[in-house]
This record gives structure tokens, C-alpha cells and sequence, in this order.
């Protein structure tokens, strides 16, 4: 199979994956799909191969912590001890733990979380205050079960509290 990987994309799955200790002297294989940003294989024994597939042409930074976070997410329910914390399965918990583990993943909104359009549209102006409430929630989860529940209220109230400000600033007159 001819080797298609671009020197961004590798400057990008090396610049990520030193944001991953738990992935550490662990092999990876980077394939390729058209059909969806990216995709993980998660090992069901610990010693499967760990695989990822990527879009290349939209890569993000984003997909790809998503995408090594799926692997941490099947290793750490494999062997808790090796990996350390545990994250939860699901899509949802993915896209919120792969915010908090660097800004770096901040370079494109996530897939999963439900977020207002407002925030969809100016991600860049949000990024860094979704990941605050990312890290927040990932804290109250110890002691509150609804904390993903609480996180999207806290990112819809954000875009609210925005759109308060914008309201109140001066409006434009025109003279006619």
C-alpha cells in the first residue's frame, strides 16, 4: 500500500500524540477514510493493535485528540492500573475529555456536544471557555452523575450571556 501521509498530518499526529502519555511505547496505526472525519478500532485486550483512521483532507487537531482519546478511553477500561483515570465510553464524554487535555484540541468545535449555533459559528471566540467548563465538568462528575447534562447548560447559557452583551452595546443609528 503506497504511503499517503502528508507532512502535515504527521507533524500534526506527533504534535498530539505527546499529549497522550498513556499512549507512550504503544503502536499506532494511522489509516485513512472518505466517509467520516475519523475513527478508532478500540482494543478489546490489551494487547490488540490500536488503529485509528483519519480524514486527511479536514484534519483537525480536534479529530485527532478525539480520536486518540477513543483508544485511552477502550485502554483504560482494559487495564485501569496501566492507564490511570478512567474515562467513560461514549461520544460525548470523548469530546469533553479531548477539550480538557490540551488547548491544542481547541482548533475546531467538537462534534458531539450540543452546541448553540452561535457558538458553532465563532468556535474560536468560545474555544477557550468550553474547555474551562470541559475541565469543570470533568471535576463535578466525581460527585454529580448529570454532569454532561449541566456542562451543555453551562455552554447555552455562555452563548446567552454573549448575546446579552451584544444587545446592550450601542446600536448602530443611521442618519437618513
Amino acid at each position: 500500500m503506497k504511503k499517503r501521509l502528508t507532512r502535515r498530518t504527521h507533524v500534526m499526529l506527533q504534535a498530539s500524540r505527546r499529549l497522550f502519555p498513556e499512549l507512550q511505547g504503544k503502536v499506532i496505526t494511522v489509516g485513512y477514510t472518505r466517509a467520516h472525519l475519523g475513527s478508532a478500532l478500540i482494543p478489546r485486550d490489551i494487547e490488540a493493535e490500536l488503529t485509528i483512521r483519519l480524514k486527511v483532507r479536514k484534519l483537525s487537531y480536534n479529530t485527532i485528540g478525539h480520536e486518540l482519546t477513543h483508544l485511552v478511553q477502550g485502554l483504560s477500561h482494559l487495564d485501569f492500573s496501566e492507564i490511570g483515570e478512567r474515562i467513560p465510553s461514549g461520544e460525548k464524554q470523548c469530546d469533553i475529555w479531548t477539550l480538557a487535555r490540551s488547548e491544542l484540541f481547541c482548533d475546531e468545535a467538537p462534534t458531539y456536544l450540543k452546541l448553540p449555533p452561535v457558538i458553532r459559528a465563532n468556535w474560536p471566540q468560545y474555544a477557550r471557555s468550553v474547555r474551562t467548563l470541559c475541565i469543570v465538568a470533568i471535576e463535578k462528575r466525581v460527585t454529580f452523575r448529570l454532569y454532561i447534562s449541566w456542562l451543555e447548560e453551562q455552554i447555552h447559557q455562555l452563548a446567552r450571556q454573549r448575546l446579552e452583551k451584544f444587545d446592550k452595546a450601542v446600536q448602530m443609528q443611521l442618519f437618513f
